[in-house]
């Protein structure tokens, strides 16, 4: 329940007239500053807005992710959906960043990370400023886990503060028992394997593999200011649905003692290909092209290949994964980023090498940013390579699509394990040993051999991945209807908006000295 101090009825004043327009329930959402954080949070907006009843969401960001925005935030506008934009700068000098590294994406080593996140800390003065001014009182704020500071603002304004988890309860719970049961202090190495403690299920994970968030002595203060921000939060919101994980979802409520409102599949609410194309960035490929070429394929006839936005993957291992895609005969959309380009990559794609010259009739390559929901969406698309990021999977599930599983690090082998254990809707390629995010290597993980064979496995693979695409599908049905009217999540994000409903924005308190 909502601390009554914190809610207390009060008539916002203007100019020392009520206004019933400035009383609207005003959501506040602040994303991390990565796309896999940033796109689940803009479809929540969407989510919340596209209910009406006079709600206003505000999505809190910095210039460079504005841009990249820009044509989303169109198309609510167009649609007449209250969601604003509000760009606050990002203090890349006084955090000792280069200028414009204002997203995950775009720092160019993983020793800048602690300066990202110092940077993003450093936002709470002017958030806060911002919110005693606006005319519309915020209702609550809605942070990224990642933004412990986010609760000191909360505190300063007298409102509720929701945590917002991009990843699912399996991995949260699987998380939260790692550390609670103090498991790391009984084995001998990090790669020696272990139950995790206190699952219905049996789910074996290294240290390596389950690391936990902001893992070792740099992050120590942060983990240690984002735990006490996660105890005080009001409640947790996560992208995924109840009938997905009951067990888990049920249980990581318990283990946290906070409500744990199931929202998702949050992607669910892009209806058409417009909104799809235009999700978390603009496309590297004209999407008629894209759309022209998938329609020339028979159905669940092409697999979409995918690592996601924050992984890199060396040219050697890039071409491993293009040649078990050409020998495993099936067609196939492979997604290479344009951080991958380089000249050796540019080289053996073309005409040096030949390689999309020979896979032509059944190869689609896109450099850049994919419009992967509407790939996804099409009834072409029968199977997905990825990296086990939680909105890819939760997109995978979305569209009844069984999976290979390529986990590279942070929550992504706990991912798989949901995914191929518990779901059973995946298979695995082969990967033990994570990479270290941030960090060149010219290591081959997979060789085209393992590519070759977890793709035959995917789509065809006899009676037993006959099974695997039946589960993929009745598992997406029941997504579906968790957001229809009347579904699991769509009642949820009703009470959930219920709660502000009924009590007005309170006034802003006086700020602190």
């Amino acid at each position: 329940m909502i601390n009554n101090e914190v809610r207390k009825s009060s008539s916002v004043v203007n100019n020392g007239h009520a206004s019933t327009q400035l009383m609207k329930p005003h959501f506040v959402l602040v994303p991390l500053m990565a796309q896999g954080h940033m796109i689940p949070m803009v479809e929540l907006a969407q989510l919340i807005a596209g209910r009406g009843g006079g709600v206003l969401v505000t999505l809190i960001t910095t210039p460079l992710n504005a841009t990249r925005l820009k044509t989303t935030m169109d198309r609510f506008n167009r649609s007449g959906l209250a969601i604003r934009l509000v760009s606050l700068p990002f203090p890349c000098k006084e955090a000792g960043l280069p200028e414009g590294c204002e997203n995950i994406d775009v720092i160019a080593s993983a020793a800048l990370a602690v300066n990202f996140f110092k940077a993003t800390s450093l936002m709470r003065q002017p958030l806060e400023t911002y919110l005693r001014e606006h005319k519309h009182y915020p209702s609550c704020i809605i942070s990224d886990s990642c933004h412990p500071w986010t609760w000191d603002v909360a505190r300063s304004l007298q409102i509720p503060r929701f945590t917002f988890f991009s990843i699912c309860c399996f991995t949260l719970l699987c998380t939260h028992n790692i550390a609670s049961h103090n498991v790391f202090d009984t084995i001998t190495s990090e790669r020696e394997p272990f139950l995790v403690p206190g699952l219905q299920d049996r789910i074996e994970v290294t240290q390596e593999q389950a690391p936990g968030f902001f893992y070792g002595d740099l992050w120590v203060k942060l983990r240690e200011e984002i735990r006490a921000a996660d105890k005080a939060a009001e409640g947790v919101v996560v992208n995924t649905f109840r009938e997905l994980e009951p067990w888990y979802v049920e249980n990581y409520q318990k283990a946290m003692g906070n409500k744990v409102w199931t929202l998702g599949p949050f992607s669910l609410c892009n209806k058409d290909v417009n909104h799809m194309t235009a999700r978390g960035n603009d496309a590297a490929i004209d999407e008629n092209k894209c759309m022209r070429w998938l329609d020339s394929m028979k159905p669940r006839t092409v697999v979409y290949v995918s690592f996601g936005s924050l992984t890199f993957t060396s040219p050697s291992q890039l071409m491993e994964v293009g040649l078990g895609l050409e020998a495993s005969q099936q067609a196939f959309i492979w997604v290479i980023k344009e951080v991958e380009l380089c000249r050796e990559m540019t080289e053996w794609l073309g005409e040096a090498g030949g390689f999309e010259e020979r896979v032509k009739t059944k190869g689609l390559i896109i450099r850049g940013w994919a419009p992967q929901m509407m790939i996804l969406s099409h009834p072409a698309i029968g199977g997905f390579v990825t990296h086990c990021g939680w909105n890819s999977l939760m997109e995978a599930i979305s569209m009844g699509l069984p999976v290979i599983t390529w986990p590279h690090f942070a929550d992504q082998f706990l991912n798989e394990r949901f995914i191929v254990e518990v779901l059973r809707t995946g298979v695995p390629v082969g990967v033990d040993v994570p990479v270290t995010w941030g960090l060149e290597t010219s290591h081959v993980y997979v060789t085209r051999d393992g590519v070759e064979k977890a793709m035959r496995s995917l789509m065809d693979g006899g009676e037993e991945g006959a099974q695997r695409r039946e589960r993929a599908r009745q598992v997406s049905v029941t997504a579906k209807k968790a957001m229809e009217q009347g579904g699991s999540s769509y009642e949820n994000i009703t009470m959930f908006m219920q709660q502000f409903s009924h009590h007005p924005p309170a006034a802003p308190p006086p700020a602190a000295v």
